[in-house]
């Protein structure tokens, strides 16, 4: 009787074995990436601390990775994300570079004027920042504005004026689509506040254009650029070298221009920036001037008080 038992222990071992061994095979082969940690702690009764902090990393990566794919898909659709540069209006203390400001309205004049408005700003507005008052009016007077009506109840055309608003190339909407496949050219008086990372954006639609790489396609009549949202644009390269002769001599390279009309673009979407920081220095200098009058004028009223003695004669 004792060897029958014997028996049936030694065959139910014999068989448990042979299952955990045909389990661990079904194992390492559907998961092959597994069979390496179960080789190394097939010994071992327990997980270590080694397999522990192994995972937990293993994890970490996984996430950053599969983040990393979330951003470079965000990106397709969203555009390359612009690089920071560093302009020298930036600073607290410093202030517009204005022969950069004229040489990018002349560079819109001639090469961003043909397609897209500025309907927000003023030819009065260019004096004593990039102007003089008589270059203002000869500027202005080189457009014709529609006015009217006049005694005849007729419209009629005249050359601009200071308080004239810069022309548009078009007449309305419709038009502008009409002239460019659909596409509609922004105002552009306000873009560098309106977009996204603003002039650092600008700098680089303008400089970015390229080739576009191996697997993607774009359909005719527009331009591969990754810094615009989905990569496809519909306006060709504009700045090339040599495009503006500057009045001052600068060379008028591409990324010049792109320059130029960034920070021209910039100024008229803050105008006032200088004005508003001479003015925030001014009142940081009255507040500080005003805070040691009110420090030393509490010290002279509580000195009389803090430095009193006060002597109490108890009555026993």
């Amino acid at each position: 009787m004792r060897s029958s038992v014997s028996l049936f222990r030694t065959l139910g071992k014999g068989l448990g074995l042979c299952a955990d061994a045909s389990s661990s095979r079904l194992a390492q082969k559907a998961v092959p990436a597994l069979t390496a940690t179960m080789s190394s702690t097939a010994s071992d009764a327990e997980p270590s601390k080694a397999a522990h902090y192994a995972a937990a990393l293993g994890g970490i990566l996984a996430g950053i990775f599969g983040a990393s794919c979330v951003a470079t898909a965000s990106e397709v659709a969203d555009g390359l994300h612009a690089p920071h540069y560093h302009w020298p209006h930036e600073g607290v203390l410093d202030s517009y570079d204005h022969a950069s400001i004229r040489r990018g309205h002349k560079v819109y004049q001639q090469v961003c004027a043909a397609c897209h408005s500025m309907q927000y700003l003023h030819w009065r507005q260019l004096v004593g920042v990039c102007y003089t008052e008589e270059e203002a009016k000869e500027l202005a007077a080189e457009t014709e504005v529609e006015d009217g009506p006049n005694d005849e109840g007729e419209m009629y055309t005249r050359p601009g004026r200071l308080f004239d608003a810069f022309p548009s190339p078009y007449a309305n909407e419709q038009a502008a689509r009409f002239a460019n496949g659909g596409a509609y050219p922004p105002d552009l008086t306000l873009v560098s506040g309106g977009r996204h990372n603003g002039q650092n954006y600008i700098f680089s639609l303008l400089t970015g254009y390229r080739d576009p790489p191996a697997g993607i396609s774009v359909r005719e009549g527009l331009y591969y650029n990754p810094y615009f949202p989905g990569g496809a644009i519909a306006m060709p390269k504009m700045l090339v070298d040599g495009g503006v002769e500057y009045d001052d001599g600068t060379p008028a390279s591409a990324s010049q221009q792109a320059k130029d009309v960034t920070t021209f673009l910039t100024w008229s979407c803050y105008p006032y920036q200088d004005e508003m920081r001479v003015m925030g220095i001014k009142a940081c200098l009255m507040i500080t001037i005003l805070i040691g009058f009110a420090a030393y004028s509490k010290r002279l009223r509580w000195a009389p008080v803090k430095s009193q003695r006060i002597v109490m004669d108890v009555v026993n």
